[in-house]
């Protein structure tokens, strides 16, 4: 079994959005983290344009659809239990931004592209690069409810969450 740093890092990269990149680094993830071989197995088959529909259907950007926890940005989640500073809520139902952005720059790391701090990849990035899981443990019963809805999609991202609430340390946000 992989360090939780190597499943981390290796959870955040099949979760981001897919790319070109991303079926280069399979065969690394593949072979460093072997329970994510479900998500790697149907990346490396499967055309770019179906891979990314796929994606886009399973985490639309707006959370449309109706359906709790289908983004992935946690501070979207509606009660999803979150504790501590990452559960704040704004009264419109999203959640602040600033903890993320904290966590960031605690560790003196920068968020680049284009996602806000609270995508999931770029949690679970800088839980790889830092060891701070505090996020995804405070987001544990959200991460959760990802699993299960996803399980019960029968999407190989199932997997991937799975591995990661299964890596993640007993704590904050058990349900």
């Amino acid at each position: 079994m992989p360090s939780d740093t190597v499943l981390y890092q290796a959870a955040a990269l099949c979760l981001a959005h897919p790319d070109e990149a991303l079926l280069a680094r399979l065969p690394l993830v593949r072979e460093a983290a072997p329970q994510l071989r479900e998500f790697t197995d149907l990346a490396a088959v499967a055309p770019m344009p179906e891979l990314a529909a796929h994606y886009a259907r399973l985490f639309p950007p707006d959370g449309s659809g109706g359906v709790p926890y289908s983004n992935l940005y946690l501070s979207r989640w509606p009660g999803d239990g979150a504790t501590g500073p990452f559960a704040d809520r704004a009264p419109d139902g999203t959640g602040s931004l600033l903890p993320y952005a904290a966590l960031y720059r605690r560790h003196g790391l920068e968020l680049a592209g284009v996602e806000p701090p609270d995508f999931l990849p770029a949690v679970l990035e800088c839980a790889a690069r830092t060891g701070d899981t505090g996020p995804l443990t405070g987001h544990r019963v959200g991460l959760e409810r990802l699993r299960v809805r996803l399980t019960a999609l029968g999407t190989p991202y199932a997997c991937v969450v799975a591995a990661v609430c299964a890596a993640l340390p007993v704590g904050a946000g058990q349900p």
